[in-house]
């Protein structure tokens, strides 16, 4: 019998700029004599002052703006400041605005979760560098997925103008609504997807992810009437209870820390998961009843309490969201759409909101003086919240590995951890304000 010498190993682990994520991550650990002394997460993007771009900006510029925080989530800001600028303002929508808020958003998380999943995630789970040695082992696979992220990309174009940085969107409505044909062609091809995501379940269901486990607090919005993305209150898996979005700040108590240009935050224990593993966890009756079958074929158990799985959870939502979507498609397509008085007093006043976005919950908050221009503005964003948490599961699975498994192994496994929860790092770099004394 042979000992492991990994648990007498020294080792020095240093990762610079984590690959196949957004931003910049870096991954140190260091172990003497089979102990870890040293593990950190590094994020080392520069700060983004993106806040402070829409002071003295008036209302209905703020979420075009704010939208060119990212070229992923630029849906989700955009909708996030949107509901934010019209509480602030006292605003209140239509339910037809409501639906075509819900469609947008949706598409946002077909788009973000099908280029996350088949271009960043799954060349770890299968032993390769990147997309294109699966392109060669595997192209009808990626043929689909590409097809897939053609349709999110044609369905973000058809409901907002364009697939980046809508323009039809505004505060109360649509400044253009979409063209109902291509509303009834685009209910046709998310019909024709399911097969395609069948097949994609199917292969993703063979696929062998690591083990590990590590109980967390998981924190999402909650609705009582559906799953929840586009609006709800903040739900905390420890406490079984949820608390207006007007206390988000009492949820996510950003702090910062030496390693980091990323606020970390915490709520009930010492971190959180947002993101697709969270929500499923938290608000698993709600989902469609194809996406409990789906999760059934991929074998997630209720808790689930392995971040790898957030994977998993995101091809869960792939499909909860097309068949969500063909249902309000087809509810939006049985009524007559109509342009709507888009006219809004400016005021004095604050709100905030809360969306889901595909990497969790997404914060923003804007005042107005009484010259109505934006004097206040801030974003919490879901990568921020995540940060803490899989710092946290890193030193949590590397000493279980160590026995296990040699150098490069142990770092592939921490560069997969990463990934698996899809941070959107440069997003999570905000601002800070500084007083001068």
């Amino acid at each position: 019998m042979t000992m492991n010498t990994n648990l007498n190993k020294t080792m020095h682990i240093k990762i610079d700029h984590v690959t196949r994520l957004e931003g910049h991550g870096s991954i140190l650990i260091d172990v003497e004599k089979g102990r870890v002394e040293n593990l950190k997460l590094e994020i080392v993007e520069a700060n983004r002052f993106f806040e402070n771009l829409v002071k003295g900006v008036p209302p209905h510029d703020v979420p075009q703006v704010v939208s060119r925080i990212c070229g992923i989530c630029c849906v989700g800001h955009q909708l996030a400041a949107i509901k934010a600028v019209e509480n602030a303002l006292n605003l209140s929508t239509s339910p037809q605005t409501r639906l075509l808020r819900v469609l947008l958003n949706e598409s946002q998380f077909l788009q973000s979760h099908a280029l996350h999943l088949y271009f960043l995630a799954i060349p770890d789970y299968v032993g390769v560098k990147s997309i294109l040695p699966l392109a060669g082992s595997h192209p009808e696979l990626i043929k689909k997925a590409l097809k897939l992220k053609k349709l999110a990309n044609d369905f973000t174009t058809i409901l907002g103008g364009r697939a980046l940085h809508p323009v039809m969107p505004t505060l109360i409505g649509w400044r253009k609504l979409p063209d109902k044909n291509k509303l009834e062609l685009l209910l046709e091809r998310l019909h024709e997807s399911v097969k395609d995501i069948e097949e994609m379940v199917d292969f993703i269901s063979q696929l062998k992810l690591p083990d590990y486990e590590r109980e967390t607090e998981y924190v999402s919005l909650k609705h009582p009437d559906e799953y929840a993305l586009y609006e709800g209150e903040i739900y905390s898996s420890d406490t079984k209870k949820s608390v207006p979005e007007s206390d988000y700040r009492q949820v996510t108590n950003e702090f910062t820390v030496a390693h980091s240009t990323s606020k970390w935050s915490r709520w009930n224990r010492e971190s959180y998961m947002v993101g697709a593993l969270a929500r499923v966890n938290n608000n698993f009756s709600q989902l469609h009843p194809k996406a409990k079958e789906v999760a059934n074929e991929l074998d997630i158990k209720i808790p689930c309490y392995n971040p790898y799985k957030n994977n998993l959870a995101q091809m869960i939502e792939i499909v909860h969201c097309t068949h969500h979507c063909i249902e309000i498609l087809e509810e939006l397509l049985s009524q007559d759409l109509h342009m709507e008085d888009l006219t809004y007093q400016s005021a004095e006043g604050i709100g905030c909101s809360a969306i889901e976005v595909p990497r969790g919950i997404l914060f923003h908050e804007y005042g107005f003086d009484n010259n109505g221009v934006c004097n206040h503005a801030d974003a919490v964003i879901p990568t921020s919240q995540n940060i803490n948490n899989i710092e946290r599961d890193m030193q949590k699975f590397v000493p279980q590995m160590l026995p296990d498994m040699e150098k490069e192994a142990l770092a592939s496994h921490m560069e997969m951890l990463l990934r698996a929860y899809d941070p959107c790092i440069s997003c999570s770099v905000h601002m800070l304000d500084v007083q001068f004394v």
